[in-house]
């Protein structure tokens, strides 16, 4: 008996919770409703078309417009060094002198026999004017002097080869020989780089790259000179894509005295495309969610619609439309954070 009472005092209170969990979620679904019927303010803006330049910032490595690895033709012991790394060369100028007495001994040997085989043709030119001498005898005067001449270009070359110089001005960026070392023809000396000029490359993607010609005007910028522009242009366009469908675009610029800039530095490209596009566009302020999973809130008769978009490239405060609005919607830029799919909103003036 005493079972009995005590089962039906735990049913009576199971049941007066559920009772009170079912009132309270009423209560809760009520207030929830009224707190839905009211209207949220919102303010919105209507998708439209723009002309839109397609603007790309890419980054590149400033490169030298010219680079070059002096390489000795000679061989023999250095015997003076005339550059310093870090250094600037003008063109021509002697690097290194290497010892030169058997060149000096060879050159003056091939200038005497230049001497006597061109006395020697002179006067079988003259002889043979008077016929005192054969068509062959003349034609062997020739060639000894040809063959002279020869043996005397072979000499002054080797001869000027000991003195070791730089095709182009620019500064000494490595010497890799110093006094009393031997070097061996092939054998790299030093290496010097033109930046009066300087050129950066960058990848445009194939979507972009046909709005780009030769010629085009371009922005850099560099981290080292905050607010400075330079002006650029390109100089060559890749007719071949590399492995990530990207095409090489080389942009020349000149360095400045102002705000001189060195080979290896990183600077930002702007390249903006010759002809704008219409396209729909959105202020970026009406997103929801991120760029990966794009959302908006679209007003349709006072209600906010959450719809699914997709997105292209930004442009300032604008974001390109590729799919999932039409043009002159409304969407909502501002409000939207308390708002959820099918809430009432009213529209600010």
């Amino acid at each position: 008996m005493k079972k009995l009472k005590v089962y039906s005092v735990v049913v009576a209170v199971i049941a007066l919770i559920v009772a009170v969990l079912l009132h309270n979620r009423a209560q809760i679904k009520a207030e929830t409703l009224n707190l839905h019927a009211s209207s949220y303010a919102v303010t919105v803006a209507p998708v439209e078309e723009r002309a839109i330049t397609r603007d790309l910032d890419l980054v590149g490595t400033i490169d030298a417009n010219n680079d070059v690895h002096i390489i000795s033709q000679t061989s023999g012991k250095v015997k003076k060094v005339l550059v310093q790394v870090g250094g600037y060369e003008p063109s021509g100028s002697i690097l290194f002198h290497i010892d030169d007495k058997l060149q000096v001994a060879a050159l003056e040997l091939a200038k005497v026999a230049l001497q006597k085989a061109t006395n020697d043709y002179d006067r079988y030119k003259r002889l043979y004017k008077e016929s005192s001498v054969t068509d062959s005898q003349l034609e062997s005067a020739q060639l000894a002097y040809e063959s002279a001449m020869d043996r005397f270009v072979v000499a002054q070359r080797q001869y000027n080869d000991t003195k070791i110089t730089t095709p182009i001005s620019g500064y000494i960026t490595s010497r890799r020989v110093n006094l009393g070392d031997y070097v061996t023809p092939g054998m790299p000396v030093a290496e010097v780089v033109d930046i009066s000029t300087l050129k950066v490359t960058v990848n445009v993607n194939e979507r972009d790259i046909m709005d780009f010609r030769p010629g085009d005007k371009v922005k850099i910028t560099t981290d080292v000179y905050p607010g400075t522009d330079f002006t650029g242009r390109i100089r060559t366009i890749s007719s071949k894509a590399d492995a990530d469908h990207t095409y090489p675009v080389e942009i020349e610029f000149p360095n400045s005295r102002q705000h001189p800039l060195k080979a290896g530095m990183f600077a930002t490209v702007y390249l903006s495309a010759r002809t704008p596009s219409e396209s729909l566009v959105i202020p970026r302020q009406s997103l929801v969610g991120s760029v990966e999973s794009p959302q908006v809130f679209v007003v349709e008769d006072g209600k906010a619609v959450l719809r699914n978009i997709v997105v292209g490239e930004g442009y300032n405060n604008y974001l390109q439309v590729l799919g999932g609005l039409h043009l002159g919607e409304k969407v909502i830029t501002t409000g939207q954070d308390n708002l959820e799919n099918g809430y009432k909103v009213e529209v600010a003036g």
